[in-house]
């Protein structure tokens, strides 16, 4: 086994969290910084061109291709899990859309555990970044990440707003900003018309630098100790066994999946099922790979009666039209994700912030590109963003080539039946809003004879998709049971962290990879023992008769001055159950 050394830090893992926290750690050029990557290099013209997503979410190249185990609670459907393969991680797949969630989610962290994460202490982080042209007093405007709305020329995206509105809704002027819930346009990290991947915006110019190594091709097996001390990795790489060294610590940021998979692989997890795959135990951690949450989501699409949605676009002549414009210019309909609005809203009375997100689009065709209607229409993903159902991450075997099981066990909770039905009548009421009067023809799914529980229900078991947002898999708490504190630091052993979306305690409401941008950007500082000052302007906006009205267009009261009331308030809507 070949060895490298002099490395201060180690970082397992080029994803999202990988490449900011070696940009940031980083920056004193007395550090040196080691980072591994199981894929390759991301530099491709469809992952750069944003409204091309599908295909890099969908090819072997850059997606590690893994579905999870048989989902109890869809009759044993495997759902689809992709996961990023190479530079970026998803950040160099995924859909671009960049949601901050809700701030009252960062209250919701603290409330469980995870001190310091409240939303004035996250905020700063935010603003640190990201790019925002013209961004207002709550954004970044010189960060890495560039954020831009997309053109919004197409008139059913502000139709969908102003149906919302008419259904009762808030209006948002922008959901990253100081009012999340309503409805508004999107954000996404788009740069010059290219995808902003955290490759792009961290850990390119991090190796420009000179002290930031990092080595594609590498399959990290396991954390190496001495006693209860985490003094590098033993990893693969073109067919040789290599043991990497750390001075000062070795950070997990493989992902919500994989650094659980690694710590168990290390001897750190539930004692009796690495005993039973013969490894030794450092450490007994039971949480490790437990806590698993994700998204889900349903598509509800309509027939579009004028011929304005992006159906001509679908063709071959039409897609090599865009690729053509967008190769010369980097602009036109190749420069956008095409999720240009949405919105947040609350499932029901009584509950403090918004548990379901939309995202319009002026097309009716599922996410990976493979099912398209056959005329023009429309679709919202439509999904809740707190589901009570947990699931796991365990090990397949030892070895390191081995893909863990992955189970969410979607849709065990009976409250994720009566959330998502809300989530299919609610928005089939704003789209027989008037707004959509002139554009509305037959439902194309789930149909319109599809209307009684059962029914719904039925059409939910077969059609319901990941969002691919998985995290909470090493959660960071005070609690004995957190796997780690929350800083990031593992409980039980020394010199070894975790930095990505394994830590969120609860999955925010929202997309996922800006809050886990966010998360790192405050890990790394947190690592070299500093802290951006708290915002002193910081707002918590909710609808001030939250209890007893399931929306409002009236989204103004600050719950800001007595956060110690919002936190039991937050604590109490997220374990209750809907009664029956």
């Amino acid at each position: 086994m070949s060895e490298i050394g002099g490395f201060d830090y180690v970082i397992v893992g080029a994803g999202s969290a990988g490449c900011v926290l070696a940009n940031r750690l980083g920056e004193d050029p007395a550090v040196r910084v080691l980072v591994l990557e199981a894929g390759g290099s991301e530099k491709a013209v469809i992952v750069d061109m944003p409204a091309a997503l599908s295909i890099p979410m969908n090819s072997k190249r850059f997606n590690w291709g893994m579905k999870t185990e048989p989902e109890p609670g869809l009759d044993g459907r495997q759902v689809n899990l992709p996961r990023g393969k190479g530079l970026g991680g998803s950040s160099s797949i995924n859909g671009m859309c960049w949601v901050r969630g809700n701030p009252m989610d960062y209250e919701l962290w603290e409330a469980l555990g995870a001190e310091g994460w409240r939303w004035s202490n996250v905020l700063p982080y935010f603003q640190r970044l990201e790019a925002v042209r013209g961004g207002g007093p709550f954004r970044g405007t010189d960060g890495p990440v560039e954020v831009t709305r997309g053109p919004e020329r197409n008139p059913l995206y502000n139709t969908f707003v102003e149906a919302g509105v008419q259904a009762g809704y808030a209006r948002s002027a922008n959901m990253n900003e100081r009012q999340h819930e309503g409805f508004g346009p999107m954000e996404m990290n788009v740069g010059s018309g290219r995808r902003m991947s955290a490759a792009r915006a961290y850990l390119r110019p991090a190796m420009a630098r000179g002290n930031v190594k990092v080595v594609t091709g590498a399959a990290v097996d396991r954390v190496l100790f001495e006693g209860k001390r985490a003094v590098g990795v033993a990893y693969r790489a073109a067919g040789t066994d290599h043991r990497a060294t750390a001075r000062r610590e070795v950070i997990l940021s493989a992902g919500a999946i994989m650094s659980p998979t690694i710590l168990k692989r290390s001897g750190i997890g539930p004692a009796e099922e690495l005993k039973s795959h013969g490894i030794a135990v450092v450490h007994d951690a039971p949480n490790v790979g437990e806590n698993l949450m994700d998204h889900m989501e349903i598509y509800l699409q309509m027939e579009c009666r004028q011929p304005v949605s992006l159906y001509p676009t679908q063709s071959l002549w039409g897609k090599a039209k865009i690729g053509m414009a967008w190769l010369a210019t980097h602009k036109g309909l190749g420069a956008t994700n095409h999720f240009e609005s949405g919105g947040h809203i609350r499932s029901r009375a009584g509950i403090v912030y918004p548990d379901i997100q939309y995202h319009f689009l002026p097309l009716a065709i599922s996410y990976d590109g493979k099912t398209l209607a056959s005329g023009h229409g429309f679709q919202v993903h439509v999904g809740t963003k707190r589901s009570k159902s947990r699931g796991w991450v365990r090990l397949r075997d030892a070895r390191p080539e081995s893909l863990p099981k992955v189970r969410f066990n979607y849709m065990t909770h009976s409250d994720d039946w009566h959330e998502f039905r809300s989530c299919i009548r609610l928005t089939r009421e704003i789209f027989a809003q008037p707004a959509f009067a002139p554009f509305r023809g037959k439902e194309l799914a789930p149909g319109e004879v599809v209307q009684e529980d059962a029914a719904l229900d039925a059409f939910l078991k077969r059609k319901l998709e990941s969002a691919y947002h998985p995290c909470g898999t090493c959660r960071m708490g005070t609690d004995e049971v957190a796997v780690t504190t929350a800083d990031g630091r593992v409980r039980g052993v020394e010199g070894l962290r975790v930095a990505d979306a394994s830590l969120m305690p609860q999955a925010t409401a929202g997309d996922l990879n800006a809050p886990t941008l966010a998360l790192a950007e405050r890990l790394s500082d947190l690592i070299r023992g500093r802290h951006l000052p708290e915002a002193a302007d910081a707002p918590l906006l909710a609808d001030p008769e939250w209890r007893t009205r399931q929306r409002s267009a009236s989204i103004t009261k600050d719950f800001a001055a007595d956060r110690a009331k919002l936190a039991a308030d937050l604590r109490e809507t997220t374990v209750s159950s809907i009664a029956d």
